[in-house]
């Protein structure tokens, strides 16, 4: 474990809040990648990481230092989904699409995630991701009209968590325990995660849903992303096979994870928390961004300018990543751009 890490041995969830944690210097000597231009000013900027890798996982180009670690957050979901598939799950299609998914809470989320539980026998009683409403604007606001609490089925990782159940269930694994770090099956998520990526996990801490997350270089996911894009056979291959067919179950209908998938052929792509945006080429080649200050209006736009680097030209992708205007009274005065890229 480097010295300028730390990491929760048996429980990352201990409370730490008080305490100032390691910085990881890639973070802290990240250039300017974006700025906030209202009216022709530039009144805020973003620093941020960014890099592309080759096929066989060496760095093509990057910006900044992208062998600083990072917590991918909901981007490592793909990988989670593969290391269950190579236990056993087995659902194609959407529903596992949906295991690697930080979904909407639109109704057809809802009831793939269901599916998923009543095919191993269990019911949302069993979930352990944090209750939430739908991601969703129109999905949440109908659900609170409604007069509805936050539920774990609705929240954006039941359907990673109901797939951790259902690989449970079919390896005979106990499913009140399955978050925990020492869990066979968190144990094979780490291992999945390692492999990918190049490395052993740097750290270890509790994602925003309660499951374990780990810490790897940005290099480290867009390698991972990389590797599952170019798969040509095996259990990399079917989930983004699955990630590709059902593009509206990895996100929603108005999310942009989604249109870059649909319109770019053979690409895959998760976004996560604190500005975290990793995407696989079908070549083989992953590209990964993090926003250094977790702002997630700079994530999508600086990552249309490293697709455009790459050679992705679709404009109708990079339309939906690169919109992002600043407003006054209401109307656009400004937007967020890319820069240094």
């Amino acid at each position: 474990m480097p010295d300028h890490l730390t990491t929760p041995a048996t429980d990352p969830g201990r409370a730490l809040e008080s305490t100032p944690g390691p910085v990881s210097p890639a973070l802290t000597s990240a250039p300017v990648v974006a700025h906030v231009v209202r009216g022709g000013f530039v009144e805020s900027v973003h620093h941020g990481l960014a890099v592309v890798t080759h096929p066989d996982g060496s760095v093509d180009f990057e910006v900044g230092d992208s062998s600083g670690p990072v917590f991918p957050r909901s981007s490592a979901k793909p990988i989670q989904a593969l290391a269950m598939v190579r236990r056993g799950l087995d659902t194609e299609g959407a529903l596992l699409a949906l295991a690697c998914s930080s979904h909407s809470g639109e109704d057809f989320h809802v009831e793939a995630a269901r599916a998923i539980l009543d095919r191993a026998g269990l019911s949302e009683a069993d979930l352990q991701n944090t209750p939430d409403h739908p991601y969703d604007e129109v999905a949440r606001t109908a659900w609170i009209a409604a007069g509805l609490p936050k539920q774990s089925i609705v929240q954006n990782c039941s359907g990673k968590h109901a797939s951790m159940l259902a690989t449970c269930v079919l390896n005979g694994w106990d499913t009140t325990t399955y978050r925990d770090p020492g869990h066979p099956l968190q144990a094979a998520i780490a291992e999945t995660v390692a492999e990918l990526a190049g490395t052993q996990p740097l750290a270890l801490a509790v994602d925003g849903c309660g499951a374990p997350i780990h810490a790897v270089p940005l290099v480290g996911l867009a390698r991972s992303f990389g590797r599952l894009a170019g798969a040509t056979g095996g259990a990399e291959a079917r989930v983004a096979a699955a990630m590709r067919e059902y593009p509206e179950y990895v996100g929603g209908t108005r999310r942009d994870v989604t249109t870059l998938i649909r319109h770019v052929p053979g690409l895959i792509a998760k976004d996560g928390a604190e500005a975290v945006y990793a995407v696989g080429l079908p070549d083989g080649r992953g590209v990964a961004v993090k926003i250094a200050d977790g702002s997630s209006r700079a994530r999508s736009v600086v990552l249309a300018a490293v697709l455009r680097r790459a050679g992705i030209m679709d404009e109708v992708a990079l339309a939906a990543l690169e919109h992002e205007p600043v407003l006054g009274h209401g109307q656009p005065v400004g937007a967020v751009v890319a820069v240094g890229i």
